[in-house]
């Protein structure tokens, strides 16, 4: 968003992630979200209904639509995210009926996806783990592989502090990559990696619809002192 911006009102040039910064601060980037949406509804009901106006209508829509597989929706997160307090699921995450629009250009879209990733990362992050948690309910080999690699890591953390492998780091070295070679066999032989696959894409698919179609709640800013 930066880019479009490219000098503020006092005409002083600011990087991009200092202005993101500002806007998100004081509230801008929902007001941004806001009139873009309410820019194409109102040109849309001036505009004459025509096939025409259709057809370039339903293009516009797809073109957005569709302009989601060059989006990095990471580009913004960072871990301070992950350590941040977690966004109520009800009012915040999920939202109301009105809290969900199209999107109405491929730069809004941009802008949704990116900030909502940065916003809800704790709550994308819980529904992977319970994606994953499913698949394995659904894979049993693939939880009995879990479980058994888990375990082979354990056996080798007591066998070292039993025997002190500390002092024959050759040996331990060697127990090291024998126990890496039979967690491999172990995943790949009871199908771990597919149920990993399969929580990836079912969350990463979660993610980016609910990051695109979720609009840009105001977030509560922190009181300052006189």
């Amino acid at each position: 968003m930066g880019r479009a911006f490219s000098s503020n009102p006092l005409s002083l040039s600011l990087p991009d992630p200092a202005f993101e910064s500002w806007l998100r601060d004081s509230g801008y980037l929902e007001l941004l979200d806001t009139n873009s949406a309410a820019l194409s509804t109102t040109s849309s009901t001036t505009a004459t209904t025509t096939s025409a106006t259709i057809t370039h209508s339903l293009f516009h829509n797809l073109w957005t639509f569709f302009s989601l597989l060059t989006v990095n929706p990471f580009a913004k997160l960072t871990t301070d995210d992950f350590s941040a307090r977690t966004p109520s699921w009800t009012r915040e995450f999920f939202g109301f009926s009105g809290s969900y629009s199209f999107p109405s250009s491929p730069d809004t879209l941009k802008l949704r996806v990116q900030e909502n990733v940065k916003r809800y990362a704790r709550n994308y992050a819980t529904l992977f783990i319970l994606f994953f948690a499913c698949s394995l309910y659904q894979m049993p080999v693939a939880l009995l592989g879990l479980i058994s690699s888990l375990a082979i890591w354990d056996l080798f953390k007591f066998c070292s502090d039993k025997w002190k492998f500390d002092r024959y780091p050759v040996i331990r070295q060697i127990l090291i990559r024998i126990a890496q070679c039979a967690t491999v066999i172990i995943l790949i032989c009871l199908n771990v990696q597919m149920a990993l696959f399969y929580a990836l894409s079912v969350g990463y698919t979660v993610m980016i619809l609910h990051a695109a179609f979720r609009k840009l709640a105001p977030q509560k800013q922190p009181s300052r002192g006189r």
